[in-house]
C-alpha cells in the first residue's frame, strides 16, 4: 500500500478531484486546507523592521491506495494540477505498513 500526499493550488482542487474520481479502484481521498512556502518563498518587513514570512494558501490531498494504482493516481493529480507555472505543487509517495478499518476491523489492503 502507498500513501500519496499532493500539495496543489486551491483553484485546481475541483479538477484534481474529478480526475481522481476517474481512477478505477480508488476508494477515496482526504483534503486539508493548508498554508506553506517553497523555494520561492518571500518575506516582508513589518513596522519594526523584522522579516515576516509570507505563506501561500494551498490544499493537501491525501490518498492511500494499492500499489498498482499509484502511477494512475499520481498521473491524474499531476495532469489536473498542472498550470505550467512555478508553484503548481508537489506530490510525495510513501509506503504504508498497515491499515485498519475501524468499523469492521479489516486490516491491510482490504481496509483501504
Amino acid at each position: 500500500m502507498k500513501e500519496i500526499k499532493a500539495y496543489i493550488q486551491v483553484h485546481k482542487l475541483s479538477e484534481v478531484t474529478s480526475a481522481l474520481h476517474g481512477v478505477e479502484g480508488l476508494t477515496g481521498m482526504s483534503i486539508v486546507d493548508c498554508r506553506g512556502f517553497g523555494t520561492g518563498w518571500s518575506s516582508t518587513r513589518d513596522a519594526s523592521g523584522s522579516d515576516t514570512l509570507s505563506y501561500r494558501k494551498g490544499v493537501k490531498i491525501e490518498v492511500c491506495c494499492r500499489d498498482e494504482l499509484v502511477d494512475d493516481v499520481v498521473a491524474a493529480i499531476q495532469n489536473a494540477a498542472h498550470t505550467g507555472l512555478k508553484g503548481d505543487g508537489k506530490i510525495y509517495v510513501a509506503d504504508i505498513d498497515q491499515a485498519v478499518r475501524i468499523s469492521t476491523g479489516e486490516t491491510g489492503e482490504s481496509a483501504v
